[in-house]
């Protein structure tokens, strides 16, 4: 959307005032502002997700939310890293404005503009239970309990409000549902709305899987990507990466074959996560990862075969953990349905950013590729919004921040860099709805090795400009080449739209107030 802050001042305004009287209202015909059950989980991809794709997994529960309300199709991310998207959500606006850049060196200022707060000024009551990974405590909310850091799948840790921390029993998907249905139940205030976010370490590496669904998968071949061989000619970034299946995939930590003896960068971690299982448990995971690690060993598979086990194994885990995480969406969505809140309930599922499941031949995420620049994105809405099936314009995490203020009445701060979607939530096809994406990638050098790189996507082109441990382009015609195998930038008959993307980039900088400009080395010193 080519906008301006008038333009966005007017909109919001007119959009709160419809938001609000389409929610349903009580027995005296005063309008209720909308529930807000946000559930965000970490590096879930829409390759496994099964209202995206049906090649590998079913998702029942996930596909619930679609079934009844909308599935994004081109829903994004900002900056494809988990610290820097969910501060994008938070705030709505992009990493220069939030100023969380990467994993490695920021900690989020919570005393910034967040939406949360700016619901609380509204009336609502706000709650966060899970993931967090923001290297600070929350605020904004008038009840949170947070993992520590990443969190552990097994027996994990929890932050509490008094600074306390103290471990729980059980698998951690199941006990952040726990403590979200417990406050939903006992926590709150029942008449007054509300804001819940429920957000998951699942489906984050190393991909461990609740103990009762060890041998789900086990059955199923998974496809061979058509790209897993990749030989990434003609683009230098790609080639330069630590994030292949066959060269970079521990094969202790990431597929489980632990042995005595065993040596690998990450065995002491995996040592650790094993470390939190009791007794009992542990004797049962075993049983199942043990006679694996011993074919293993026997076979000692080499070169194209060992790869190829190291994504089956990848896969495998990968579903078991997406397995449980959807049994808990499946719990939610049943208890605001038990309990009469689904009329009044905006219901939002979607990833911190996307993921890939063996395109290029890789794991993990980071590249301004569509695996990882995309995001599953799925809503129901509350009475009032009839809208059914897919929504196909461009929208991005940082739009999610401007949609829930709008739908709570609030006033959507000109600030913020992301766009209300409640007008595609009433069936409008907006003419002035953005046409171009901005994309910037900051943490290098660091895990993977993933150049910095900015860019922009638009409907059919992407162009991105790596920078930091080079300086080059690289153009894809997204209709011809959906998969990103063949860098056009610099081929004869580009140059108009190259010209053209490469203005439009610098419209988005300026418009975001991005500093990067062509050529330079990003000039804060706290990024050198």
């Amino acid at each position: 959307m080519k906008q301006n802050s008038g333009l966005l001042c007017a909109m919001a305004a007119v959009s709160a005032a419809g938001a609000l009287a389409s929610c349903a209202g009580d027995q005296d015909g005063r309008q209720k502002q909308c529930n807000i059950v946000f559930i965000m989980t970490d590096d879930h991809t829409a390759q496994m997700m099964s209202c995206y794709d049906r090649r590998h997994i079913d998702t029942p529960n996930l596909d619930r939310i679609a079934a009844d309300g909308v599935r994004f199709t081109n829903a994004f991310v900002a900056n494809s890293l988990s610290g820097p998207s969910r501060a994008c959500l938070l705030t709505g606006k992009h990493s220069c404005g939030n100023h969380f850049y990467d994993n490695s060196s920021c900690v989020f200022d919570f005393s910034q503009q967040t939406f949360p707060k700016l619901l609380q000024q509204a009336g609502y009551q706000t709650a966060m239970v899970g993931k967090l990974h923001l290297e600070a405590n929350p605020e904004g909310f008038d009840y949170w309990e947070i993992v520590p850091g990443q969190g552990d799948y097994y027996n994990p840790d929890f932050i509490t409000m008094d600074g306390s921390i103290h471990t729980e029993k059980g698998y951690l998907t199941n006990i952040i549902t726990d403590k979200s249905l417990e406050w939903l139940e006992n926590g709150r205030d029942k008449s007054r709305p509300f804001c819940i976010m429920i957000h998951h370490k699942a489906i984050h590496r190393d991909w461990l899987p609740e103990l009762k669904y060890l041998n789900e998968y086990e059955d199923r071949t998974f496809e061979l990507p058509d790209n897993f061989y990749d030989d990434y000619s003609g683009r230098i970034a790609a080639a330069s990466q630590e994030m292949s299946i066959a060269k970079d995939m521990d094969i202790v930590y990431d597929t489980k074959m632990f042995y005595e003896g065993a040596d690998t960068r990450l065995t002491g971690t995996y040592k650790y996560f094993l470390g939190r299982l009791s007794e009992e448990e542990r004797r049962e995971y075993d049983a199942f990862y043990a006679p694996l690690t011993e074919s293993f060993m026997k076979q000692k598979p080499e070169g194209r075969e060992l790869a190829e086990f190291k994504y089956q194994r990848y896969m495998r885990d990968y579903a078991k953990v997406v397995k449980s995480l959807d049994d808990n969406v499946g719990r939610v969505l049943d208890y605001l349905e038990d309990n009469g809140l689904t009329d009044n309930t905006l219901v939002v599922y979607t990833s911190d950013q996307g993921f890939y499941m063996g395109e290029h031949g890789w794991f993990d995420k980071r590249f301004m590729y569509e695996e990882s620049m995309r995001t599953p994105l799925v809503m129901r809405f509350p009475d009032g919004y009839d809208r059914k099936g897919d929504i196909d314009e461009m929208v991005q995490n940082i739009d999610l921040a401007p949609t829930f203020l709008e739908l709570a009445g609030a006033e959507v701060p000109d600030d913020m860099h992301g766009v209300s979607l409640v007008p595609l939530f009433r069936g409008e096809h907006p003419s002035d709805w953005r046409t171009s994406l901005y994309y910037h990638f900051y943490e290098y050098p660091a895990e993977h090795m993933v150049m910095r790189h900015f860019g922009v996507r638009t409907d059919r082109y992407k162009l991105i400009h790596f920078y930091g441990g080079g300086d080059f382009f690289e153009l894809y015609d997204l209709r011809n080449d959906p998969a990103e195998m063949h860098n056009i930038y610099g081929a004869e008959g580009y140059d108009a739209i190259t010209d053209s993307l490469k203005a439009e980039m610098a419209r988005l900088q300026e418009q975001y107030d991005d500093p990067v400009r062509f050529g330079y080395e990003y000039a804060r010193s706290d990024m050198k």
